[in-house]
């Protein structure tokens, strides 16, 4: 049934969003386009390169006045397959669940180029690789999204199934499970809890699941729709986001000043999730999602049970086709 439960979400929303009028997915105010982007999380300065594409200009230069809106991932992905919403931002599985109900999704832009979750544990544990999982209590923040995908591809990538380590719901208080040895390790974003603990003077092994397998990350999703009908909207926003993430990279002391804007009581100590942040966006192809990491993705749903089968059309569910040349 935990299985189930991310489908059945993407299912009950989309249905409670047939059943209401619909809206027009932009409003048109007198130069801009008006966008509310679901972002999926909470105000956070790993989203840096979108406050800089907002405060540098890069969406109104696109055409575009964006409203970031930190609603749940699923929510996201159903309002931008409705038509209620043209962009959204997702990680990669949640496009590939979306498609297999039907749901005309596509992945436009790969955000995140390393996957980001990881298994973080105190030094101490001896969990300094993945075999050393065997056997012990690991939380998981919940066996459905980004962080139980990435759990379980860390596990197929190196021969082990869940059934030989302890995986256990501890919700989103892996810090503080790790901090008071509830659990002997966690699942985690490698940008947030590690960089946590270890602020807080605890030495952690930690295991990026990037290390072993390649899947999709976050990355922006549109549909269908806006792809036939308007293809250089998409296009525009694509570049406006790029250029936001080239400017964080380049000058991360200012995008973080910048987020200080957008991130309510956001001081100097945080600047460390955005550098733990930055080698995940690192690449020579902004933007560029591969084929081969949309396989493995597709694989692991498929092990987990939450895909049934292949998609008939794996390509049809991204595209590299609005980004620069």
């Amino acid at each position: 049934m935990r299985k189930l439960s991310l489908l059945l979400t993407i299912s009950i929303v989309i249905g409670l969003l047939a059943a209401c009028s619909p809206e027009e997915s932009m409003t048109e105010s007198a130069e801009l386009t008006a966008v509310r982007l679901p972002m999926g999380y909470i105000p956070d300065p790993q989203y840096a390169p979108f406050y800089v594409a907002d405060s540098m200009g890069y969406f109104a230069d696109a055409g575009f006045d964006v409203e970031f809106d930190y609603s749940f991932e699923t929510d996201g992905v159903a309002l931008v397959g409705t038509g209620e919403l043209p962009f959204a931002v997702v990680s990669g599985e949640q496009a590939l669940l979306a498609r297999a109900q039907g749901v005309p999704v596509v992945y436009v832009a790969e955000w995140f180029q390393r996957y980001p979750i990881a298994v973080v544990a105190k030094v101490e544990n001896g969990i300094a690789g993945p075999q050393d999982l065997i056997g012990r209590d690991v939380g998981l923040p919940g066996f459905f999204g980004a962080g139980y995908v990435g759990y379980v591809g860390l596990l197929s990538a190196n021969g082990l199934t869940e059934q030989q380590v302890n995986g256990t719901d501890i919700g989103f208080t892996q810090f503080e499970q790790i901090a008071n040895d509830q659990v002997e390790a966690a699942v985690v974003y490698i940008n947030n809890e590690p960089v946590r603990l270890q602020q807080e003077g605890y030495s952690v092994d930690v295991i990026p699941v990037a290390d072993y397998i390649d899947l999709v990350a976050n990355g922006i999703i549109t549909n269908e729709t806006m792809i036939a009908e308007q293809p250089e909207q998409v296009r525009a926003f694509v570049g406006a986001l790029l250029k936001g993430i080239a400017y964080t990279l380049d000058n991360p002391d200012e995008a973080y000043a910048i987020s200080k804007g957008y991130v309510e009581g956001l001081d100097d100590s945080r600047i460390t999730v955005l550098e733990a942040s930055l080698p995940l966006w690192q690449t020579d192809r902004p933007g560029y999602t591969d084929p081969a990491s949309w396989e493995a993705t597709q694989n692991i749903l498929l092990e987990m049970g939450f895909l049934t089968q292949p998609l008939a059309d794996l390509p049809a569910a991204y595209s590299n086709d609005f980004l620069a040349e």
